[in-house]
Protein backbone atom coordinates (compact mmCIF):
# COMPACT_ATOMS: atom_id res chain seq x y z
CA UNK A 1 0.00 0.00 0.00
CA UNK A 2 1.32 3.22 -0.82
CA UNK A 3 0.83 7.26 0.26
CA UNK A 4 1.65 10.47 -1.38
CA UNK A 5 2.15 13.46 0.73
CA UNK A 6 2.66 17.46 -0.54
CA UNK A 7 6.00 16.98 -0.87
CA UNK A 8 6.27 14.35 -3.66
CA UNK A 9 7.44 12.30 -1.44
CA UNK A 10 5.69 8.35 -1.59
CA UNK A 11 5.85 5.98 1.19
CA UNK A 12 5.08 2.53 1.14
CA UNK A 13 4.24 -0.17 3.11
CA UNK A 14 5.49 -3.79 2.96
CA UNK A 15 4.04 -6.57 3.27
CA UNK A 16 4.55 -6.75 7.40
CA UNK A 17 3.12 -2.84 7.91
CA UNK A 18 6.49 -1.23 7.61
CA UNK A 19 6.74 2.01 5.40
CA UNK A 20 9.17 2.45 2.40
CA UNK A 21 10.33 5.63 1.50
CA UNK A 22 10.33 6.56 -2.10
CA UNK A 23 11.24 9.60 -3.81
CA UNK A 24 10.15 10.36 -7.20
CA UNK A 25 13.16 12.04 -9.31
CA UNK A 26 12.26 14.00 -12.43
CA UNK A 27 14.64 13.85 -15.21
CA UNK A 28 15.41 16.00 -18.19
CA UNK A 29 13.19 14.07 -20.92
CA UNK A 30 9.72 14.70 -18.48
CA UNK A 31 9.79 11.28 -16.93
CA UNK A 32 9.93 10.31 -13.82
CA UNK A 33 11.92 7.76 -11.74
CA UNK A 34 11.64 6.16 -8.59
CA UNK A 35 13.98 6.25 -6.35
CA UNK A 36 14.25 4.99 -2.85
CA UNK A 37 15.57 7.45 -0.09
CA UNK A 38 19.45 6.32 -0.34
CA UNK A 39 19.29 8.01 -3.72
CA UNK A 40 19.72 4.54 -5.61
CA UNK A 41 17.41 3.44 -8.76
CA UNK A 42 14.48 0.93 -7.71
CA UNK A 43 13.61 -1.86 -10.09
CA UNK A 44 10.55 -0.77 -10.94
CA UNK A 45 9.92 0.47 -14.73
CA UNK A 46 6.80 2.09 -15.52
CA UNK A 47 5.52 1.19 -19.47
CA UNK A 48 3.09 2.74 -21.16
CA UNK A 49 -0.32 1.82 -21.99
CA UNK A 50 -0.75 0.54 -26.11
CA UNK A 51 -3.43 2.70 -26.98
CA UNK A 52 -6.13 0.79 -30.03
CA UNK A 53 -7.93 -1.94 -30.19
CA UNK A 54 -5.77 -4.21 -32.84
CA UNK A 55 -4.71 -7.27 -31.16
CA UNK A 56 -1.00 -8.66 -31.49
CA UNK A 57 -2.35 -12.61 -33.61
CA UNK A 58 -4.06 -10.27 -36.60
CA UNK A 59 -1.55 -8.05 -36.80
CA UNK A 60 1.41 -10.80 -37.00
CA UNK A 61 -0.58 -12.71 -39.81
CA UNK A 62 -0.65 -9.56 -42.11
CA UNK A 63 2.87 -8.58 -41.67
CA UNK A 64 3.74 -12.35 -42.94
CA UNK A 65 0.92 -11.84 -46.01
CA UNK A 66 2.69 -8.74 -46.83
CA UNK A 67 6.59 -10.00 -46.97
CA UNK A 68 5.29 -12.84 -49.19
CA UNK A 69 4.27 -10.32 -51.78
CA UNK A 70 7.75 -9.48 -53.40
CA UNK A 71 8.76 -13.40 -53.67
CA UNK A 72 5.46 -13.62 -55.44
CA UNK A 73 5.53 -10.96 -57.78
CA UNK A 74 9.73 -11.67 -58.87
CA UNK A 75 8.10 -15.46 -59.83
CA UNK A 76 5.24 -13.51 -61.92
CA UNK A 77 8.02 -11.25 -63.39
CA UNK A 78 9.99 -13.90 -64.54
CA UNK A 79 7.41 -16.02 -65.94
CA UNK A 80 5.66 -13.88 -67.79
CA UNK A 81 9.91 -12.48 -69.34
CA UNK A 82 10.19 -16.48 -69.96
CA UNK A 83 7.27 -16.05 -72.26
CA UNK A 84 8.38 -13.06 -73.87
CA UNK A 85 11.79 -14.39 -74.82
CA UNK A 86 10.86 -17.91 -76.13
CA UNK A 87 7.77 -15.86 -78.08
CA UNK A 88 10.72 -13.56 -79.50
CA UNK A 89 12.65 -16.73 -80.17
CA UNK A 90 10.51 -18.38 -81.98
CA UNK A 91 9.60 -14.87 -84.51
CA UNK A 92 13.31 -14.11 -84.60
CA UNK A 93 14.26 -18.08 -85.92
CA UNK A 94 11.45 -18.05 -88.40
CA UNK A 95 12.41 -15.02 -89.82
CA UNK A 96 13.35 -14.67 -93.28
CA UNK A 97 16.74 -12.57 -91.11
CA UNK A 98 18.17 -16.78 -90.66
CA UNK A 99 17.30 -18.15 -93.90
CA UNK A 100 20.89 -19.84 -95.19
CA UNK A 101 22.14 -17.69 -98.00
CA UNK A 102 26.11 -18.75 -97.63
CA UNK A 103 27.01 -22.44 -97.55
CA UNK A 104 31.06 -22.47 -97.63
CA UNK A 105 32.71 -25.93 -98.56
CA UNK A 106 35.97 -26.55 -98.00
CA UNK A 107 38.23 -29.90 -97.87
CA UNK A 108 36.71 -31.54 -101.31
CA UNK A 109 38.87 -32.67 -104.20
CA UNK A 110 37.06 -35.40 -105.65
CA UNK A 111 32.99 -34.85 -104.51
CA UNK A 112 31.28 -31.48 -106.14
CA UNK A 113 30.80 -28.59 -103.64
CA UNK A 114 27.74 -27.70 -105.55
CA UNK A 115 26.04 -31.30 -104.24
CA UNK A 116 27.37 -30.34 -100.52
CA UNK A 117 25.91 -26.90 -100.72
CA UNK A 118 22.29 -28.65 -101.78
CA UNK A 119 22.25 -30.87 -99.49
CA UNK A 120 22.81 -28.42 -96.90
CA UNK A 121 19.96 -25.69 -98.08
CA UNK A 122 17.95 -28.43 -98.27
CA UNK A 123 18.12 -29.99 -94.62
CA UNK A 124 18.24 -26.23 -93.72
CA UNK A 125 14.99 -24.37 -95.25
CA UNK A 126 12.85 -25.18 -92.75
CA UNK A 127 14.16 -23.88 -89.89
CA UNK A 128 16.58 -21.63 -90.92
CA UNK A 129 20.91 -20.86 -89.84
CA UNK A 130 19.35 -20.13 -86.07
CA UNK A 131 17.67 -23.56 -85.37
CA UNK A 132 19.19 -25.92 -87.87
CA UNK A 133 20.29 -29.34 -87.01
CA UNK A 134 23.85 -29.24 -87.03
CA UNK A 135 24.35 -33.00 -86.31
CA UNK A 136 21.72 -34.31 -88.71
CA UNK A 137 23.14 -31.84 -91.85
CA UNK A 138 26.18 -33.72 -90.75
CA UNK A 139 24.90 -37.13 -91.24
CA UNK A 140 23.42 -35.98 -94.40
CA UNK A 141 26.66 -35.15 -95.96
CA UNK A 142 28.30 -37.80 -94.37
CA UNK A 143 26.12 -40.21 -96.59
CA UNK A 144 27.59 -38.79 -99.97
CA UNK A 145 29.95 -41.55 -101.51
CA UNK A 146 33.35 -39.62 -101.18
CA UNK A 147 32.52 -38.11 -97.46
CA UNK A 148 33.68 -39.57 -94.68
CA UNK A 149 33.44 -36.88 -92.01
CA UNK A 150 32.03 -33.62 -92.25
CA UNK A 151 31.69 -30.78 -89.54
CA UNK A 152 28.94 -27.83 -90.05
CA UNK A 153 28.57 -24.46 -87.64
CA UNK A 154 26.65 -21.97 -87.90
CA UNK A 155 27.97 -18.42 -89.59
CA UNK A 156 25.66 -16.05 -88.36
CA UNK A 157 23.35 -14.62 -88.99
CA UNK A 158 22.52 -16.09 -92.29
CA UNK A 159 25.75 -18.71 -93.18
CA UNK A 160 26.55 -22.40 -92.79
CA UNK A 161 29.88 -23.55 -93.01
CA UNK A 162 30.91 -27.28 -94.09
CA UNK A 163 34.28 -28.90 -93.21
CA UNK A 164 34.70 -32.08 -95.25
CA UNK A 165 36.92 -34.75 -94.99
CA UNK A 166 37.25 -37.16 -97.60
CA UNK A 167 37.80 -41.02 -98.11
CA UNK A 168 40.69 -41.84 -99.68
CA UNK A 169 40.62 -44.34 -102.56
CA UNK A 170 42.64 -47.53 -101.47
CA UNK A 171 41.98 -50.48 -103.85
CA UNK A 172 40.03 -51.52 -106.90
CA UNK A 173 37.25 -54.82 -106.92
CA UNK A 174 36.57 -56.30 -109.74
CA UNK A 175 32.59 -57.12 -108.98
CA UNK A 176 31.07 -60.13 -110.19
CA UNK A 177 29.18 -57.92 -112.81
CA UNK A 178 33.03 -57.07 -114.41
CA UNK A 179 33.04 -53.73 -112.88
CA UNK A 180 35.75 -51.86 -111.45
CA UNK A 181 34.98 -50.11 -108.16
CA UNK A 182 36.88 -47.29 -105.95
CA UNK A 183 36.88 -48.72 -102.34
CA UNK A 184 38.30 -47.05 -98.90
CA UNK A 185 40.17 -48.90 -96.00
CA UNK A 186 36.71 -49.28 -94.24
CA UNK A 187 35.58 -51.46 -97.55
CA UNK A 188 33.11 -48.63 -98.39
CA UNK A 189 32.61 -48.31 -102.18
CA UNK A 190 33.24 -44.97 -103.38
CA UNK A 191 32.34 -45.61 -107.56
CA UNK A 192 33.57 -47.03 -110.54
CA UNK A 193 36.84 -46.32 -111.58
CA UNK A 194 36.88 -43.61 -114.37
CA UNK A 195 39.08 -44.21 -117.41
CA UNK A 196 41.49 -40.79 -116.29
CA UNK A 197 41.83 -42.50 -112.88
CA UNK A 198 45.53 -44.19 -112.36
CA UNK A 199 45.50 -47.80 -112.64
CA UNK A 200 46.73 -49.33 -109.64
CA UNK A 201 49.16 -52.18 -109.94
CA UNK A 202 46.66 -55.14 -109.32
CA UNK A 203 43.19 -55.30 -108.43
CA UNK A 204 40.82 -57.40 -105.86
CA UNK A 205 38.63 -60.37 -106.36
CA UNK A 206 36.33 -62.15 -104.60
CA UNK A 207 34.41 -59.17 -103.16
CA UNK A 208 31.13 -60.14 -100.84
CA UNK A 209 28.96 -57.70 -102.49
CA UNK A 210 25.85 -58.49 -100.05
CA UNK A 211 26.37 -55.55 -98.04
CA UNK A 212 25.66 -56.77 -94.71
CA UNK A 213 27.44 -56.02 -91.42
CA UNK A 214 29.23 -58.90 -91.25
CA UNK A 215 30.36 -58.54 -95.14
CA UNK A 216 31.85 -54.86 -94.60
CA UNK A 217 34.02 -56.70 -91.86
CA UNK A 218 35.16 -59.59 -94.25
CA UNK A 219 35.48 -56.90 -96.87
CA UNK A 220 37.62 -54.61 -94.78
CA UNK A 221 39.94 -57.61 -94.08
CA UNK A 222 40.14 -57.91 -97.40
CA UNK A 223 41.72 -54.27 -97.95
CA UNK A 224 43.96 -54.94 -94.86
CA UNK A 225 44.99 -58.10 -96.82
CA UNK A 226 45.66 -55.99 -100.02
CA UNK A 227 47.81 -53.69 -98.44
CA UNK A 228 49.75 -55.91 -97.12
CA UNK A 229 50.18 -57.55 -99.98
CA UNK A 230 51.15 -54.21 -101.49
CA UNK A 231 53.78 -53.04 -99.03
CA UNK A 232 55.43 -56.13 -99.76
CA UNK A 233 55.28 -57.13 -103.68
CA UNK A 234 56.09 -53.41 -104.08
CA UNK A 235 59.73 -53.67 -101.48
CA UNK A 236 60.47 -56.82 -103.34
CA UNK A 237 60.15 -54.93 -106.76
CA UNK A 238 57.27 -58.16 -107.84
CA UNK A 239 54.19 -55.44 -108.07
CA UNK A 240 54.16 -55.48 -112.40
CA UNK A 241 54.40 -59.04 -112.17
CA UNK A 242 50.25 -59.62 -110.94
CA UNK A 243 47.32 -59.07 -112.45
CA UNK A 244 45.15 -59.44 -109.61
CA UNK A 245 44.90 -60.81 -106.32
CA UNK A 246 41.51 -63.58 -105.06
CA UNK A 247 40.97 -62.93 -102.05
CA UNK A 248 37.43 -64.86 -101.41
CA UNK A 249 39.13 -66.98 -98.63
CA UNK A 250 41.80 -64.47 -96.63
CA UNK A 251 43.15 -67.89 -95.62
CA UNK A 252 43.86 -68.85 -99.30
CA UNK A 253 45.28 -66.18 -101.36
CA UNK A 254 45.60 -66.33 -104.32
CA UNK A 255 47.52 -64.09 -107.00
CA UNK A 256 47.23 -63.74 -110.89
CA UNK A 257 50.33 -63.11 -112.65
CA UNK A 258 50.27 -60.14 -115.95
CA UNK A 259 52.13 -60.52 -118.90
CA UNK A 260 52.48 -63.81 -120.95
CA UNK A 261 51.99 -65.60 -117.50
CA UNK A 262 48.31 -64.47 -117.25
CA UNK A 263 47.21 -68.16 -117.10
CA UNK A 264 48.90 -69.14 -114.38
CA UNK A 265 48.07 -69.01 -111.05
CA UNK A 266 49.80 -68.78 -107.54
CA UNK A 267 48.56 -70.05 -104.35
CA UNK A 268 49.87 -68.41 -101.68
CA UNK A 269 48.16 -68.99 -98.11
CA UNK A 270 47.93 -66.37 -95.66
CA UNK A 271 51.05 -65.37 -94.70
CA UNK A 272 53.99 -64.38 -96.02
CA UNK A 273 52.94 -63.68 -99.07
CA UNK A 274 55.87 -61.80 -100.66
CA UNK A 275 58.60 -64.60 -99.61
CA UNK A 276 56.14 -66.87 -101.20
CA UNK A 277 55.17 -65.81 -104.43
CA UNK A 278 59.35 -64.18 -105.12
CA UNK A 279 60.21 -68.43 -104.63
CA UNK A 280 57.44 -69.37 -106.69
CA UNK A 281 58.21 -66.71 -109.25
CA UNK A 282 62.23 -68.05 -109.31
CA UNK A 283 61.07 -71.65 -110.31
CA UNK A 284 58.36 -70.44 -111.88
CA UNK A 285 61.30 -68.94 -114.51
CA UNK A 286 62.78 -71.99 -114.17
CA UNK A 287 60.11 -73.85 -115.19
CA UNK A 288 59.46 -71.55 -118.42
CA UNK A 289 62.88 -73.12 -120.34
CA UNK A 290 61.73 -76.76 -120.00
CA UNK A 291 59.13 -78.74 -122.20
CA UNK A 292 56.75 -78.37 -119.35
CA UNK A 293 57.17 -75.02 -118.98
CA UNK A 294 54.48 -73.81 -121.76
CA UNK A 295 51.20 -76.34 -119.70
CA UNK A 296 52.20 -74.87 -116.37
CA UNK A 297 48.56 -73.48 -115.19
CA UNK A 298 49.17 -73.16 -110.87
CA UNK A 299 52.38 -73.11 -107.88
CA UNK A 300 51.18 -73.59 -104.72
CA UNK A 301 53.87 -71.88 -102.45
CA UNK A 302 53.93 -73.43 -99.19
CA UNK A 303 54.79 -72.51 -95.86
CA UNK A 304 58.23 -74.46 -95.36
CA UNK A 305 59.54 -73.03 -99.10
CA UNK A 306 58.18 -76.05 -101.33
CA UNK A 307 56.65 -75.25 -104.43
CA UNK A 308 54.40 -77.41 -106.23
CA UNK A 309 54.04 -76.52 -110.10
CA UNK A 310 50.87 -78.06 -111.66
CA UNK A 311 50.14 -78.76 -115.37
CA UNK A 312 47.50 -78.47 -117.91
CA UNK A 313 45.47 -81.97 -118.25
CA UNK A 314 46.48 -82.11 -122.39
CA UNK A 315 50.37 -81.46 -121.06
CA UNK A 316 52.64 -84.63 -122.84
CA UNK A 317 54.13 -87.30 -120.60
CA UNK A 318 57.21 -85.78 -118.64
CA UNK A 319 60.24 -87.96 -120.15
CA UNK A 320 62.67 -89.55 -117.25
CA UNK A 321 65.93 -90.01 -118.11
CA UNK A 322 69.20 -91.95 -116.15
CA UNK A 323 71.98 -91.26 -117.60
CA UNK A 324 71.91 -91.04 -121.55
CA UNK A 325 69.24 -93.81 -122.18
CA UNK A 326 65.67 -93.22 -121.63
CA UNK A 327 63.54 -95.09 -119.45
CA UNK A 328 60.50 -94.61 -119.98
CA UNK A 329 57.33 -92.23 -119.83
CA UNK A 330 55.17 -90.87 -116.94
CA UNK A 331 52.02 -88.72 -117.57
CA UNK A 332 51.91 -85.28 -116.15
CA UNK A 333 51.49 -84.04 -112.78
CA UNK A 334 51.96 -82.07 -110.44
CA UNK A 335 55.89 -81.62 -109.44
CA UNK A 336 57.23 -80.76 -105.87
CA UNK A 337 60.63 -78.36 -106.34
CA UNK A 338 62.50 -76.86 -103.55
CA UNK A 339 62.31 -73.02 -103.78
CA UNK A 340 64.46 -72.04 -101.13
CA UNK A 341 66.97 -72.30 -103.70
CA UNK A 342 67.84 -72.19 -107.27
CA UNK A 343 66.74 -75.25 -109.38
CA UNK A 344 69.42 -76.78 -111.49
CA UNK A 345 68.49 -78.52 -114.89
CA UNK A 346 69.66 -82.44 -113.39
CA UNK A 347 67.80 -81.51 -109.55
CA UNK A 348 64.76 -80.61 -111.97
CA UNK A 349 64.99 -84.43 -114.25
CA UNK A 350 65.10 -85.61 -110.59
CA UNK A 351 62.45 -84.29 -109.55
CA UNK A 352 60.32 -85.27 -112.74
CA UNK A 353 61.75 -88.98 -112.66
CA UNK A 354 59.66 -88.88 -109.10
CA UNK A 355 56.60 -87.28 -110.10
CA UNK A 356 54.57 -90.28 -110.43
CA UNK A 357 55.11 -91.28 -106.48
CA UNK A 358 54.22 -87.46 -105.18
CA UNK A 359 50.67 -87.65 -106.48
CA UNK A 360 49.97 -85.69 -103.13
CA UNK A 361 51.72 -82.90 -102.86
CA UNK A 362 53.45 -81.74 -99.56
CA UNK A 363 52.35 -78.01 -98.16
CA UNK A 364 53.15 -76.54 -95.22
CA UNK A 365 48.83 -74.81 -94.74
CA UNK A 366 46.33 -77.43 -94.47
CA UNK A 367 43.89 -75.36 -96.10
CA UNK A 368 46.48 -75.62 -99.20
CA UNK A 369 46.55 -78.87 -99.01
CA UNK A 370 42.95 -79.43 -99.39
CA UNK A 371 42.97 -77.13 -102.58
CA UNK A 372 46.01 -78.51 -104.66
CA UNK A 373 44.17 -80.79 -106.15
CA UNK A 374 41.76 -77.85 -107.54
CA UNK A 375 42.10 -76.78 -110.90
CA UNK A 376 42.63 -72.83 -111.08
CA UNK A 377 39.59 -70.34 -112.20
CA UNK A 378 40.81 -70.45 -115.40
CA UNK A 379 40.31 -73.54 -116.71
CA UNK A 380 36.82 -73.35 -116.17
CA UNK A 381 36.16 -70.86 -118.87
CA UNK A 382 36.34 -67.83 -116.69
CA UNK A 383 37.83 -64.89 -118.30
CA UNK A 384 40.24 -61.95 -116.44
CA UNK A 385 42.03 -58.42 -117.59
CA UNK A 386 45.34 -58.97 -118.50
CA UNK A 387 47.73 -56.01 -118.41
CA UNK A 388 49.39 -54.87 -120.63
CA UNK A 389 53.03 -54.98 -120.09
Amino acid sequence: MASRNAGGESREFGEFGEMREQIITPRANGRAVLTNGRGRSGGVVQKPVRRGGTTKGSGSAVRAVLSYLPFVGKILLAVIAGILIFAGYRAAAAASFFEARRVDVTGTQRISTDEIRNVVRRASSATGVWRADLQGISKEVEALPWVRKAIVSRVLPDGLRVRVIERVPRAVVRTSAGKFVWVDEDAVSLGQMAPSDQMPTFFIRGWDEAGANDARAENRERVQKYLEMSRELATLGLSERVSEVNLGDPHDIRALLAGDDAQIEVRLGERNLGARLERALRVLDEQRSTPMGSFITYLVASQDGKITVGHRADAPPARVENGASDTGQTAAGPTEIDGRAPTSVSSRNKTESQSKKNTRPVAGDDHELRQKAKPPAEQKGETRPRRVM
